[in-house]
């Protein structure tokens, strides 16, 4: 699948490449990265009303862009909101004894809620890989 113009091949037409090492070990450094930010904005949300649910918004919107942004890649900015999503959705849990960490308040479902909106929203504006090419105009 040749494209005539320019003479390269598609995207999916080209073989796998598997990322390196160094790429890996940033993806779970940036996992855990997020799961540090996801306890530490469910520390802080119920602190300050509605400042605290901004501010452990921002961080996790800042995480995930700059994650992304940082790796030139969706796949920063997906693993950073893995980390976060993974520990936030542990701690809503209730445990045998009773105890949680989240109370039935609208400050806790916003937490939730727009947190996994907001790393939905990172992870799909994040840079996406471009083609090794120059730039190409359609039609031409």
């Amino acid at each position: 699948m040749s494209d005539r113009t320019t003479g390269s091949t598609s995207a999916l037409a080209q073989p796998l490449r598997l990322p390196s090492g160094g790429r890996i070990a940033a993806c779970v450094g940036l996992f855990l990265l997020g799961a540090v930010v996801g306890v530490a904005g469910a520390l802080v949300q119920p602190a300050w009303f509605p400042g605290g649910l901004l501010l452990a918004l921002a961080a996790e919107a800042g995480l995930c862009l700059g994650a992304g942004l940082a790796l030139r890649s969706r796949a920063g900015a997906a693993s950073a909101a893995g980390g976060w999503v993974i520990v936030v959705l542990l701690l809503s849990a209730s445990r045998p004894e009773g105890d949680f960490l989240f109370a039935a308040g609208a400050g806790s479902y916003l937490f939730l809620l727009g947190g996994i909106a907001v790393a939905v929203m990172c992870a799909t504006l994040a840079p996406g890989r471009q083609p090794q090419g120059g730039p190409v105009r359609l039609g031409k």
